[in-house]
């Protein structure tokens, strides 16, 4: 039923809070850090986890689908009321998040890149050349 892939959803945002409440008390910070993506990353790799054993039936998968769908407006909506001027009075966290950020997706990209495997890079190239050609 579609209902389990919001509960899925509910169970991995209170783990995401806890978990983001719980950085930002590693950081010396008391507020939330990152909880709502730690969420959705959590909803992403459950997902994956369940389909791959089969457990995740297509009505389920649509709940999920959702909610996944929903993403950017929940964390647009969130950033919305966050206090970008206090949180750079409060010190460089921000700006160190920023930048950390920046880096680890560069990374997370390249590291992607490179797991790719050459024969699907070479499947793709032998598809775009037969495009042309039709």
């Amino acid at each position: 039923m579609i209902i389990y892939g919001t509960a899925l959803l509910a169970l991995c945002h209170l783990l995401g809070i806890f978990l983001g409440d719980l950085l930002g008390q590693l950081m010396g910070v008391k507020t939330n850090v990152g909880g709502v993506g730690i969420a959705m990353l959590l909803l992403i790799c459950a997902r994956l986890y369940m389909q791959r054993r089969g457990w995740l039936p297509q009505m389920t998968e649509r709940g999920v689908e959702y909610w996944g769908a929903m993403y950017i407006p929940v964390v647009v909506a969130m950033a919305a009321q966050q206090d970008v001027v206090a949180a750079l009075r409060g010190g460089p966290v921000a700006v160190l998040a920023a930048i950390g950020s920046v880096i680890v997706c560069g990374a997370v990209i390249s590291l992607i890149n490179r797991m790719e495997s050459p024969a699907a890079a070479e499947a793709d190239s032998v598809l775009i050349k037969e495009h042309r050609h039709a």
